[in-house]
């Protein structure tokens, strides 16, 4: 497969704190030194508690200042 964040060809993926991107391991490494990494990751644990098994993430920030998405957009 291919991580939909950086589109190198992977065997090991896993799914973006911040959406529904597949991406590989250097990408995750990447994101979780991102300033709102704990923002997203703490946004869909309460999701899931209230049964939201389908949460489609805070949206990916372009950088440090913007979203692709704002939160609360779907």
């Amino acid at each position: 497969m291919r991580c939909d964040r950086c589109g190198k060809n992977t065997n090991d993926f896993s799914v973006s704190m911040f959406n529904t991107e597949h991406i590989c391991v250097e990408c995750k490494e990447a994101e979780k030194k991102h300033p709102l990494y704990e923002e997203a990751r703490k946004a869909e644990f309460e999701a899931v508690l209230k049964g939201d098994n389908n949460f489609p993430g805070i949206g990916y920030p372009k950088n440090d200042t913007g979203r692709t998405t704002e939160i609360g957009e779907s």
